[in-house]
């Protein structure tokens, strides 16, 4: 649609509309008029207000997916098509603080400097913007759940064998039955754009190059058609999914992504309320609100307690139940797999409604406060289906997937042995392409490589069939004030916590 008479709106009506009163802004040469909604923008009303009667794409594309505005805001909001030849362009002004940063990319080491996966978080860490860090990093409160996540693995300790030939080693696997030349995928990671400007597509490259399953998030930065056209011939991909409180929308857009060739569908089942994820709220009130909304006290009434995540999810069903699963199964061939099941009771209940299987996470510490690392809850479903339905695990018919705090392939060993099919890795990749676009995946890949060979040698197993219970001590695992050997690149990477702070700072009289 285009103005009232199916013309072009001339950029020069647009930017008459530059006020609190009136504020239409531009976004992929559309026209929205988003004043009654500046004041429950979750990112505040003033980046709206720097942007109005303007075009704000630029801003926009890194941190909402593609249809965001379309689907937040009313038809009757939407005014139709812009002559861009019309519209005025945003003067950018580079600040001292983004040239600073702009120094620090141009320093970043060599990619063959880099040894590790805490490599690219230190990196990421110097390069990114600061709200795009924020969105990654951050977990839920005090981020207890977070560290735990990755400090459950030095509470597992190994029992290799020895005089083994292991001059050849594979670690080849299946998942869910497509064959992955790793036994881990690349788990779904919201907003890939405020990483880099290729966002969720370098995944999908490196995953092709490497063998390896990307799992498609429903919050990409990338439309999904635009990361399933970019997949090789034969890649397999797999599906998270939010489900939407309109289950027609959740339902075309589960079909659509069956007959696209989505492989499996992953059910985010953690998330009735996003946990609060203060590093990524605290900079809603660093990048402070213009007067017009201070001084009114209008801040009050502004919900923007989510950050950035806020913006994104507002979709999302509280309402999500096990009534719901027949329904899914009656939509969908694809295999259905529970993501953000935490104890053996979900899981069992899971195998018994006939799913796939389950992914024990917690989110990767951003929702539930000292719920259990996944690996640490890997342990009891086993040990739990085992009892309960005679299972032994792996088991091809009820897979087990892990995810959170992984850092090494010899942390994703632990887990094979305990029984998992596959373990899910996404914040390093993330930082991967933020500090160094798809090269820094295809580099984290190939690090991973590496360590899964060097470690199987050492632990004197030549397939993963071979990983197995009896080769890991995890008698502390569940002891969760239990001395372990501290993680010194891991800790260097993490950023603590931060207190409220004074706005201005002047001399006491």
């Amino acid at each position: 649609m285009s103005g009232p008479q199916g013309k072009a709106i001339s950029g020069k009506e647009v930017a008459q509309h530059n006020s609190r009163e009136s504020c239409w802004i531009i976004v992929h040469g559309k026209v929205y008029d988003v004043t009654e909604f500046l004041d429950d923008h979750p990112g505040g009303s003033r980046i709206i207000l720097k942007y109005a009667g303007k075009d704000a794409t630029a801003e926009y594309d890194p941190i909402h997916p593609p249809d965001a505005i379309t689907t937040h805001l009313p038809p009757s909001k939407h005014l139709g098509s812009v002559d861009l030849d019309t519209v005025l362009k945003v003067e950018v002004k580079v600040t001292d603080q983004e040239k600073a940063r702009q120094e620090r990319i141009a320093n970043r080491p060599p990619l063959s400097e880099i040894l590790n996966l805490h490599d690219f978080e230190a990196i990421a860490r110097e390069v990114m913007q600061e709200k795009a860090w924020a969105y990654y990093s951050s977990a839920a409160e005090d981020e207890i759940t977070n560290r735990e996540n990755h400090s459950a693995y030095h509470r597992i300790w190994w029992r290799p064998r020895i005089l083994r030939d292991v001059t050849n080693v594979d670690f080849t696997t299946k998942i869910l039955g497509f064959d992955t030349k790793l036994p881990l995928y690349i788990t779904a990671t919201a907003l890939g754009k405020l990483g880099h400007p290729d966002g969720e597509l370098n995944l999908t490259r490196a995953a092709a190059k490497h063998g390896v399953i990307q799992m498609i998030p429903t919050l990409a930065s990338c439309s999904f058609d635009e990361i399933v056209d970019n997949a090789q011939p034969g890649q397999v991909q797999f599906l998270q999914l939010y489900v939407n409180k309109d289950r027609d929308i959740t339902k075309k857009f589960v079909q659509h992504a069956e007959k696209r060739g989505i492989k499996a569908l992953f059910i985010t089942v953690d998330a009735p309320q996003l946990g609060r994820r203060e590093k990524d709220m605290r900079q809603k009130f660093d990048a402070e609100d213009p007067a017009e909304v201070t001084e009114n006290k209008q801040q009050d009434k502004v919900d923007r307690s989510q950050g950035a995540a806020r913006a994104i999810s507002s979709f999302i069903d509280p309402g999500l139940d096990w009534k719901d699963i027949p329904w899914f199964q009656s939509i969908t061939k694809m295999p259905l797999i529970l993501k953000g099941v935490q104890c053996w009771e979900d899981a069992l209940q899971a195998y018994d409604a006939g799913l796939a299987g389950v992914v024990l996470s917690n989110h990767g510490g951003r929702q539930l406060e000292f719920s259990r690392s996944g690996i640490e809850v890997l342990v009891e479903v086993t040990r739990e289906l085992g009892k309960q339905r005679g299972l032994k695990f792996p088991n091809e018919k009820f897979q087990l997937f892990v995810d959170g705090g992984v850092r090494r392939a010899n942390d994703v060993l632990k887990a094979i042995a305990l029984g998992a099919t596959a373990v899910g890795v996404g914040r390093p990749f993330l930082y991967a392409f933020s500090s160094y676009g798809y090269e820094g995946v295809d580099h984290a890949l190939n690090i991973l490589e590496d360590e899964f060979e060097m470690n199987m040698r050492l632990l004197g197993a030549r397939t993963l069939k071979e990983v197995v219970p009896a080769m890991v001590d995890a008698a502390s695992l569940h002891s969760h004030v239990v001395s372990v050997p501290g993680d010194r690149l891991y800790d260097s990477n993490y950023e603590g916590m931060q207190h409220a702070r004074l706005r201005e700072v002047k001399a006491k009289m």
